[in-house]
């Protein structure tokens, strides 16, 4: 597909705003639901379907919670934790159950059922973060019942769901700390006959950021759907973002975070992205109990890093190359990726073997593709233009296929064994010299879950599957076009846990069993090899999750996941026995909540336990803050929100309540601080 090029503008979109205030939209007559690929599904009914573990953060929730990000979000949700890099969640670290947070490579995320990812098979790195305040709910699943929705979901899948159109026009406004300001737009209306439904969601947000980091962000989503005929309806989405942001893979050196945590060690490094995309769903109710869902998705995502070459790091700063025409001193590493697939399901209930079945069966064909250009400039500090000194294009097509059977054995009992195959194909090709090398793989996991309603209050779940992570093209193709026979990341994965409800507690408790045993191992541990496989590593632990109303309006909620082990089982990766970089022991966060009519207000706590940053487990901090461990660190928030009346809603938010001072990261590249203390207060108005 040609590249489209699409900019709006803050007095585009406030123009836009303006026009769309004073449109008449018609009411809905009905309320439709647009069709969509859910994870988990809606009611207690689809959660206790699942032989996994899951959880929901729901809309009233995120109303409530006013988190930064999407990823801020997800802290409420057991066995994850979240690597801040540049305080909003832009560029989005994301680790479930022990696995590594960096790019959220290890689970598959999801929007509507689409991956948000650039690429499945040749960069599942997240570049990209949908904006929190465009999303419905969150849904979570862990187990073998991911099986179902792609390649990566060794830890699980993420599945944002973005909001139905509704009737009419809401404006919502913040602003907070640090400069920070948002307009955001949701408009929706139907036909008057009740059968067809769209809306718009706008949003344009500024601010200075956290480390002096400004950003400016623009984010648009057009959606809409109709009933074709009794028994077939069609829905479409449309977004366009747009970001820049002042970040770097840069952090502080311990000298500068000790004296101005919230320093801009590197200005002129800039992170450019912009995302088009578009999906279409269809849904065919076939006959009673018969349905086919069919998805038609495609994204491009231009990534412009512009860094400035560093010439060196002391304890007390980073020094870059000057740019005085000598030597290379701004670089762009610019990709732009284009991803497009179809994901058709057929789901059938039934009563063979004299019980009620209920089977689905899919295919789906995807293709991702990269231009990966590296620009250099001598000259200019702020350069966006140079010589070319790198261009490479990656392609990569999979197809995968899947089956899973849910047998109601009994009323109490249920067994869902499942199996996906995925075959993919990659290249690369070095578009200055004509270098050029391919590969292909393919992948069989199997999957087994169950339920069991013990009691009323009380389910059993358990389940077992094989999961994995393709190698992406860099690594399975050298640079001289070598394909390099690696198979994919692969991991033996169990579960068992407990969830219910009894009086005024809910809960769900999870022990978690993840054993690697082929990870990708780099030339310098290799024995001479570009990469090899080998790199075993073991995650164990427990994961819960609990709400307890305590009456006359208060109420509590939270989650804590204990990782026991994350550790190195052979010497390839690291050393035998060492824990896993980013693997906190311990992370919990618990909320106390009061609610007094239509006012809602909720003080939370969140923790996590100390960490390493490298295989070696390094204590000390080096002289540059790249090596050292990471203390544990507690934030609190206070969180408030009160709807005046029908119209008018009033919301605020104080995070890092204490304004503790931590250290977050210290990856890539330093050291990167937690976000302080900031205040955020705002209103949103229903016409």
């Amino acid at each position: 597909m040609s590249k489209i090029k699409l900019e709006l503008k803050p007095n585009q979109i406030a123009l836009a705003v303006a026009s769309l205030l004073f449109y008449q939209i018609p009411a809905m007559a009905t309320e439709i639901l647009l069709p969509r690929i859910d994870v988990i599904g809606i009611g207690e009914q689809a959660i206790a379907k699942q032989p996994g573990s899951v959880a929901i953060i729901k809309e009233e929730e995120l109303a409530l919670l006013q988190p930064l990000s999407t990823q801020d979000a997800l802290k409420s949700v057991p066995g994850i934790v979240i690597r801040e890099e540049e305080g909003f969640g832009f560029i989005p670290n994301i680790g479930m159950r022990g696995l590594n947070p960096n790019r959220s490579q290890k689970l598959l995320v999801l929007e509507d059922g689409v991956p948000v990812a650039p690429g499945l098979f040749l960069a599942n790195e997240s570049y990209y973060s949908p904006r929190i305040e465009r999303m419905q709910s969150i849904e979570v699943l862990k187990g073998a019942a991911g099986l179902r929705y792609g390649p990566t979901t060794i830890g699980g899948v993420i599945n944002y769901k973005t909001k139905d159109p509704e009737d009419g026009v809401k404006l919502t406004t913040r602003v907070g700390s640090n400069g920070f300001r948002l307009l955001g737009l949701d408009a929706g209306g139907a036909s008057p006959s009740g059968e067809a439904v769209a809306g718009i969601s706008v949003i344009t947000s500024r601010g200075d950021g956290f480390r002096n980091n400004e950003f400016d962000l623009n984010d648009v989503v057009a959606k809409g759907g109709m009933q074709i005929n009794d028994n077939q309806w069609i829905s479409a989405k449309f977004s366009y973002y747009d970001n820049e942001v002042n970040t770097s893979y840069v952090g502080l050196r311990p000298n500068e975070y000790k004296n101005n945590p919230t320093k801009n060690p590197a200005p002129n490094d800039y992170f450019l992205t912009d995302r088009k995309s578009f999906d279409i769903n269809h849904e065919w109710e076939i006959a009673n109990g018969v349905k086919l869902n069919t998805l038609l998705y495609w994204s491009n995502l231009n990534r412009d890093y512009w860094r400035r070459d560093i010439a060196a790091r002391t304890v007390d700063s980073t020094t870059f190359v000057a740019c005085t025409g000598a030597s290379n001193c701004m670089t762009g590493r610019n990709r732009e990726f284009e991803m497009a697939g179809v994901d058709s399901r057929l789901f059938i209930n039934h009563n063979s073997f004299g019980i009620k079945n209920e089977t689905e069966i899919g295919v789906r064909l995807h293709s991702d593709s990269l231009s990966n250009k590296t620009v250099r400039s001598k000259t200019d500090p702020d350069a966006r233009s140079g010589a070319l000194t790198a261009d490479e294009t990656q392609k990569a097509e999979g197809v995968a296929l899947y089956a899973q059977n849910r047998f109601e054995l009994n009323d109490k009992v249920a067994v869902t064994p499942g199996l996906r195959v995925e075959s993919y194909d990659q290249r690369r090709k070095n578009e200055l010299t004509g270098v050029k090398g391919k590969t292909n793989n393919t992948e069989v996991m199997p999957g087994i879950g169950a339920t069991w309603q013990v009691v009323p209050e009380a389910q059993l779940f358990a389940g077992a599957f094989k999961g994995f992570s393709p190698a992406m093209v860099a690594t399975a193709i050298s640079g001289s076009g070598v394909d390099q026979q690696l198979d994919a990341e692969r991991s033996t994965n169990y579960e068992i846990g407990l969830r219910g409800a009894m009086q005024r507690l809910t809960y769900e408790a999870t022990v978690f069993h993840m054993d690697f045993d082929n990870q990708i191992v780099n030339q310098s541990l290799s024995g001479g090899v570009d990469k090899a496989n080998g790199g075993k590593t073991l995650n164990q632990g427990l994961e819960l999750g609990l709400g307890y109303e305590i009456g006359d309006g208060w109420s509590m909620d939270g989650n804590a996941t204990y990782v026991a082990v994350a550790e190195f089982k052979n010497d390839t990766l690291g050393p035998e026995g060492n824990r896993l970089p980013y693997a906190p022991k311990l992370t919990s966060n618990m909320n106390l909540n009061y609610k007094l009519g239509s006012f809602r207000t909720s003080l939370g706590a969140y923790h996590v336990s100390r960490q390493y940053v490298d295989a070696a487990n390094t204590r000390v901090q080096n002289d540059i803050g790249t090596l050292g461990e990471i203390s544990s660190y507690t934030t609190f928030n206070l969180n408030a929100y009160y709807d005046v009346d029908k119209h008018l809603s009033l919301f605020g938010t104080v995070r890092n309540l204490t304004d503790k001072k931590y250290i977050a990261s210290r990856n890539p590249d330093g050291i990167f601080p937690g976000v302080e203390r900031n205040v955020e207060v705002g209103a949103s108005y229903k016409f």
